[in-house]
C-alpha cells in the first residue's frame, strides 16, 4: 500500500485578490523546510512513536508530505485498524475496517492521509471520441518525417497566429531555458515524436520521469499534450512526469515530485499543466485536501502557474447527462482552469470565428465528447480574486465557478502511431480540454519569458487572469466566447461557465502584465 500523510503548511497564506509578482532570483527552500511543514525533531518523533518497521518512508524535501510504503498488513496495525472491502454504486474497494486512528501530537499536524483505501475513482485523461480514429495516409513510415496532415487541420502555426503567440516569436521568444512540467498517466512513443519534431524544428530537451510505476504503452494524451508544446514553443523545456497507476495517490506523488524537484528553483516562471481529473462529488475528503495542498505549495511557495483541463463531459463530468458537477483539480482555487473552444481559420492562419465547443449528439454516454467542463464547485469557496464582468451571475452560488479561461480543442493535428490521425468525419483527432491545457500552458511561458527579459519579473497563480482581465481598459488580453454553450450554461459577454474569460490574446495579455511589471 502507498499511504501519503500530509502535514499543514505553518503560517499558510490564501491568494489574494491582488496580481502575483515574483523576482527571478531563487530561494532555495528546502533549506527552511523546517518553517514550512514539521521540524526535524517532529518527524523523529513520529518514527518513534509509531515504531515503524517493514516500511519505506521518504519525508518530502520541504516536510509536507511523509510517504509510507509498506504491506497492508504492516499499515494496519500503524493504525489500529484492519482493511475489508465495501461494494457501492456497483464499485468494489478497499477502506479501514474501523476509523484509523493516530496519536493526539500527529493528528493535530495532519490535514489528510490519503491511500488507506480507494474509494475515489480512477482519474481521467481527455478526449476521447465516440468513433476510434483512423489513420492518414498522407505520408509514410520512415527515416524522412511526415509533416502532411490533412489540410482541414488545425496545426500549431495556425494556432500560433490566432492568438499571438507568433508575435513572440519574432522577438526571439520560443520558450528558451523554460519549462514546462506535464502530469501524466500514459506513455510516450519515442518515434512519433521524433517525427512531430521536425515537422515543427523542435529544438527543447523532453525528459521523462517514471513516478512509482512505468506505463506500459504510448497514449495519445501524453502525446497529444507534448505535441501541443513542441509546436507553439521550440525550446521550451517539457518533463513529463508519468506513472503507470491513474489513482490519485499517484497523482499526489506525481505533484510531489515536481515540488521536491523545484524547490530551489522559485524564481523561474515556469508552469505546469495537467490534463486530468474526475468529477468532484466522486473523490474523498482526503483526496481533495491532499492535492488542494500541493497545488497551493507549487502556486504560492514555488511561484509556478498550474493549469488544469476543465473536463471533456460539458457541464456533466460525473457522465450523467444534466447531472451539473465539475472536475478536480480544475476546481481547485489555486488552478487554472481552462475550457474548450472551436476554433475556425482561414487559409492564412486567421482567427475568423471561435464558439464554445460542446456536442449533444449522444446523451447517453459522455466519452469525453460532450465539450468544455464548467460549472460550480461543490466543495471550495469563491476565491476573492475571481470578480470582474459575468462573474455574479444568476447560477453563482458563493463557491469556486470555473473554467478561468478558454482556448482551441477540436480538430487539432494529431501524430500517433506513426501516422497522421483523423476520424471518419475528416477532422483532427486530436483535442479536449487536454488539448487546450498545454497551449495555454505555452502561452504563460512566453509571457514569463518575455516579462523576465523585460523586466526581471514574472507573474503566477490563478489571481493575475482576472486582474489582468479587469485592467484591460482600452486592450482586450482575452478573445472574448459569446457563441455556443456548454450543454448546460450559455456562452455570455465577459466570463461565463462555458469559455471563462476567453481564449489568448496574448499581446495585449502581456501588454496589461508589463505595466504592472514596470510598475516595481
Amino acid at each position: 500500500m502507498h499511504v501519503r500523510l500530509t502535514f499543514k503548511v505553518q503560517n499558510q497564506q490564501q491568494q489574494g485578490s491582488g496580481v502575483n509578482k515574483a523576482p527571478t532570483s531563487s530561494q532555495d527552500l528546502g533549506k527552511i523546510a523546517n518553517q514550512i511543514g514539521i521540524t526535524d525533531e517532529t518527524y523523529q518523533r513520529i518514527k518513534a512513536t509509531l515504531g515503524i518497521s517493514g516500511a519505506t518512508l521518504t519525508l518530502s524535501k520541504l516536510h509536507t508530505e511523509l510517504k509510507i510504503d509498506a504491506k497492508a498488513s504492516t499499515i494496519g496495525p500503524m493504525f489500529q485498524t484492519h482493511f475489508v472491502l465495501h461494494k457501492y454504486r456497483g464499485r468494489t474497494f478497499y477502506a479501514p475496517a474501523t476509523p484509523p486512528r493516530l496519536p493526539t501530537f500527529i493528528a493535530n499536524q495532519l490535514i489528510a492521509v490519503t491511500g488507506l483505501d480507494n474509494y475515489s475513482p480512477d482519474v481521467k485523461t481527455g478526449y476521447t471520441a465516440n468513433t476510434h480514429p483512423v489513420y492518414s495516409t498522407t505520408g509514410h513510415k520512415g527515416a524522412t518525417a511526415d509533416c502532411s496532415p490533412p489540410s482541414n487541420q488545425i496545426f500549431p502555426s495556425d494556432v500560433a497566429h490566432s492568438y499571438g503567440y507568433d508575435q513572440f516569436y519574432s522577438h526571439g521568444y520560443h520558450g528558451e531555458n523554460m519549462t514546462i512540467n506535464l502530469v501524466e498517466i500514459d506513455g510516450i512513443s519515442v518515434s512519433d515524436l521524433r517525427n512531430y519534431k521536425q515537422c515543427v524544428n523542435y529544438q527543447g530537451k523532453i525528459t521523462v520521469k517514471d513516478i512509482n510505476s512505468a506505463p506500459t504503452q504510448p497514449g495519445e494524451e501524453s502525446i497529444l499534450d507534448i505535441e501541443m508544446i513542441m509546436g507553439l514553443a521550440r525550446n521550451v523545456n517539457i518533463v513529463d512526469y508519468e506513472t503507470g497507476d491513474p489513482s490519485f495517490v499517484n497523482i499526489e506523488d506525481e505533484l510531489q515530485q515536481i515540488i521536491d524537484d523545484n524547490a530551489n528553483n522559485t524564481g523561474s516562471g515556469n508552469v505546469v499543466s495537467i490534463s486530468l481529473g474526475a468529477a468532484e462529488n466522486f473523490l474523498s475528503l482526503n483526496d481533495l485536501r491532499a492535492i488542494d495542498q500541493r497545488l497551493y505549495l507549487l502556486t504560492q511557495k514555488e511561484h509556478m502557474t498550474v493549469f488544469v483541463a476543465s473536463g471533456d463531459c460539458a457541464a456533466f463530468t460525473d457522465g450523467v447527462f444534466n447531472s451539473l458537477s465539475v472536475s478536480f483539480p480544475a476546481s481547485d482555487p489555486y488552478s487554472v482552469a481552462v475550457g474548450g473552444t472551436v476554433l475556425q481559420v482561414d487559409q492564412r492562419g486567421n482567427r475568423v470565428g471561435e464558439a464554445v465547443w460542446s456536442d449533444a449528439t449522444d446523451q447517453t454516454k459522455c466519452s469525453n465528447s460532450w465539450g468544455s467542463g464548467g460549472g460550480n464547485s461543490n466543495f471550495f469557496p469563491q476565491p476573492t480574486f475571481q470578480t470582474g464582468r459575468g462573474v455574479t451571475n444568476n447560477a453563482s452560488r458563493g463557491f469556486r465557478q470555473l473554467p478561468d479561461v478558454s482556448a482551441v480543442a477540436t480538430n487539432l493535428a494529431l501524430y500517433f502511431g506513426g501516422l497522421w490521425a483523423t476520424f471518419p468525419d475528416g477532422t483532427g483527432a486530436g483535442g479536449g480540454t487536454s488539448a487546450a491545457t498545454p497551449i495555454w500552458a505555452v502561452g504563460m511561458i512566453l509571457t514569463n519569458q518575455a516579462l523576465i527579459h523585460q523586466y526581471h519579473v514574472f507573474f503566477y497563480g490563478p489571481s493575475l487572469f482576472y486582474v489582468v482581465a479587469n485592467n484591460a481598459y482600452h486592450l482586450v488580453p482575452y478573445h472574448d466566447i459569446t457563441q455556443g454553450n456548454n450543454l448546460g450554461f450559455n456562452a455570455t459577454p465577459g466570463w461565463d461557465y462555458a469559455s471563462g474569460l476567453g481564449s489568448p490574446n496574448l499581446v495585449d495579455f502581456y501588454s496589461i502584465l508589463a505595466s504592472f511589471a514596470s510598475q516595481h
